[in-house]
């Protein structure tokens, strides 16, 4: 006879969770360290009663919004290498559908990440039940649709029984590198509440494989063959190298053959800026370095890379004429891209059977990747010394505004800081250990070309979704993820006021994050892409309704949380401050009011396809046009 206990759907999901465990390389630990949750009805009587009868290991914290919980758990498993994982528990309803932007993040960056979602009354007896959505074409549709197009993984529990095999196949995905995403489970909110005899044996402790898939021979020949028959090749250093944990091996083959390394934002960090041939990010917020690298390349070996326009400057930035492809990717689908050939594998274990093949081996590329890392830290160091001016200063980007203009904003804003000047002056000041968050704005170009992290897996930019918000919650899930070294959420003033509710999360649990809000007073980054394009400044500046331009002081609102504030208006404010913050016990924040167009710009071919308007009454924005469909001549079309 099968030995049965007998459970709530609740209780069962917590105790399932509990005995969940990875492997990777030798060693075990559990896979799900707790759960964010904010409660109302459909999880509260639930899940809320399970986790307070026997919550076991996992950890549990209130979070303030929905969406801002489900980033921390996003950002939790990103800077855990996806090896570990928070699940997310919400209300029905309107709670449920905040999240729906943090699923997407996580889908977007292949991040495993657990959501529960509180779901209708699978009996309908109280239909419509408070907060209930109702389609006149079925019954059957709730709010948790809207989790389909954005999960790896989609179930919804209308009986207790459903839960075992739901659980099953959701933590498979999970921890699948190759369908690594979020797997969302909607709970019917009255079976949540009801029992069922479980099996004994389904709660008994369940080890999931990190096993590192290797190569065919025929793809190992057929990689290494590409490679010898190269002169200029280029490794394009994607997440998939992070998350393998590939970093000697990049150095090992870089090194020896002479093959430059250029990286995206989710690869960023996985080799420190100081290696020499490391070119640092290329594309749109690339570095003229990588750019012109890659500009010269025959064969591009993506490894763990989905090739985003960012990456590629919307297929623009590679010589058609000469260019093939060599993806290493352990998703077939993604190493299908741009017609390349295809090596499945994990990106760690492909280079360690490639690099006893490639034998003496070499590139042409001799003194050139010296010359082109050496032409880019000159240029990095002239935006460290750039200074605002009264009369005569011209901005870095190409849509700027008039000096009258930018004179305004000194006044308004009081202030004459520039924000790259800023930027490589706070990138000097943290230990060299800190980790820096960020997602949306114009941060991420200055993030992919400037910061130099010295210490592998220290930038966390979320750039597969870009989602403005991110950044302050991010950095709470990266500080649950490593508790010893400082945060740093590096946000703009947009960003800030879209969602930074987990800085109460952070202050409530003693989990010090750190602040650097650069305030430019509107939308910085859609302004220049406007007016880059054609357009008028119009609907991205922070102005009153008397044209007046907004100062707000964030440092009284960071006060009023019970953080420690600071208001920065000169480089040495910065660094005093950034000493005195590594002091403290308690989260900070650093007003920083920054002049808007003092951000870097493109370098070599960093372009972006956006949909410009084909008709207009303005000439500019006809011109716009017209130069879109000259470029677009020498991009690829699939």
């Amino acid at each position: 006879m099968v030995e049965t206990i007998r459970l709530t759907t609740a209780q069962a999901l917590i105790k399932f969770l509990n005995q969940q465990y990875l492997h990777v390389d030798g060693e075990e630990f559990p896979y799900v360290e707790g759960i964010f949750h904010i409660y109302g009805h459909g999880n509260v009587v639930g899940i809320g009663q399970a986790l307070e009868e026997d919550p076991g290991h996992l950890k549990t914290f209130i979070g303030k919004n929905e969406q801002g919980m489900a980033h921390a758990a996003v950002a939790f498993s990103k800077q855990s290498l996806r090896k570990k994982i928070y699940a997310v528990s919400t209300s029905a309803g309107p709670g449920a559908a905040n999240m729906i932007a943090s699923a997407g993040t996580a889908l977007a960056n292949n991040i495993p990440v657990l959501l529960l979602p509180a779901d209708t009354f699978a009996t309908r007896q109280p239909d419509p039940v408070l907060q209930q959505i109702e389609q006149d074409t079925s019954m059957a549709v709730t709010t948790n649709d809207a989790f389909k197009a954005v999960s790896r993984y989609w179930d919804r529990i209308q009986r207790p029984e459903q839960l075992m095999s739901a659980l099953v196949r959701a933590f498979e995905v999970m921890t699948n590198p190759a369908t690594a995403g979020p797997a969302t489970i909607c709970l019917s909110q009255d079976v949540e509440g009801e029992a069922f005899d479980y099996p004994v044996e389904f709660f008994k402790k369940r080890v999931h494989y990190f096993n590192r898939t290797v190569p065919t021979k025929r793809e190992i020949e057929g990689a290494v063959e590409r490679i010898k028959n190269s002169r200029y090749p280029v490794i394009i250093v994607g997440g998939g190298c992070k998350y393998s944990k590939a970093r000697q091996e990049l150095i090992a083959i870089s090194e020896k053959h002479h093959i430059p390394l250029v990286e995206t934002h989710a690869g960023k960090s996985t080799v420190e800026w100081q290696f020499k041939n490391n070119l640092g990010g290329l594309g749109i917020l690339g570095t003229s370095a990588a750019n012109k690298a890659v500009k010269k390349a025959d064969l591009i070996i993506g490894i763990g890379t989905r090739y985003t326009d960012f990456t590629t400057s919307s297929k623009t930035l590679f010589n058609w004429d000469k260019i093939k492809f060599l993806n290493i990717n352990i998703n077939r689908p993604q190493a299908y891209k741009l017609d390349a050939f295809q090596v499945v594998g994990d990106a760690k274990a492909t280079l360690q059977e490639l690099l006893p093949l490639l034998e003496a081996y070499t590139t042409a590329f001799n003194d050139t990747l010296e010359e082109l890392k050496s032409e880019w830290l000159k240029e990095r160091d002239r935006l460290a010394k750039v200074r605002f001016k009264r009369e005569g200063f011209v901005p870095e980007i190409k849509g700027h505004f008039s000096q009258e203009t930018l004179n305004e904003y000194a006044d308004a804003l009081d202030t004459e800081l520039t924000q790259t000047e800023v930027f490589i002056a706070l990138n000097e000041a943290v230990d060299k250990d800190a980790i820096v968050v960020s997602a949306a704005g114009s941060l991420p170009g200055d993030m992919q070309r400037l910061w130099n992290p010295s210490v592998p897996n220290t930038y966390h930019l979320e750039y597969g979704y870009s989602c403005m918000g991110y950044e302050i919650a991010g950095a709470l899930g990266a500080r649950l993820a490593a508790p010893d070294q400082e945060v740093y959420s590096l946000v703009g003033d947009g960003s800030f006021l879209t969602l930074h509710t987990e800085l109460v999360t952070a202050i409530q649990y003693n989990k010090k994050i750190n602040i650097v809000l650069f305030d430019n007073s509107g939308f910085g980054c859609i302004n220049n892409l406007q007016m880059d394009n054609g357009s008028s400044s119009q609907g991205t500046e922070f102005r009153t309704w008397e044209n007046q331009i907004m100062n707000v002081d964030y440092a009284k609102v960071a006060e009023g949380y019970g953080a420690k504030a600071y208001k920065i208006k000169t480089l040495d404010e910065l660094k005093r401050a950034i000493e005195d913050a590594k002091k403290q016990s308690k989260s900070t924040l650093f007003e920083i009011k920054v002049l808007p167009k003092t951000m870097t710009d493109g370098y070599e071919g960093s372009w972006w396809n956006v949909g410009l308007s084909e008709v207009s009454t303005k000439e500019s924005i006809r011109n716009a046009f017209l130069n879109k469909q000259k470029v677009m001549k020498r991009a690829r079309k699939y």
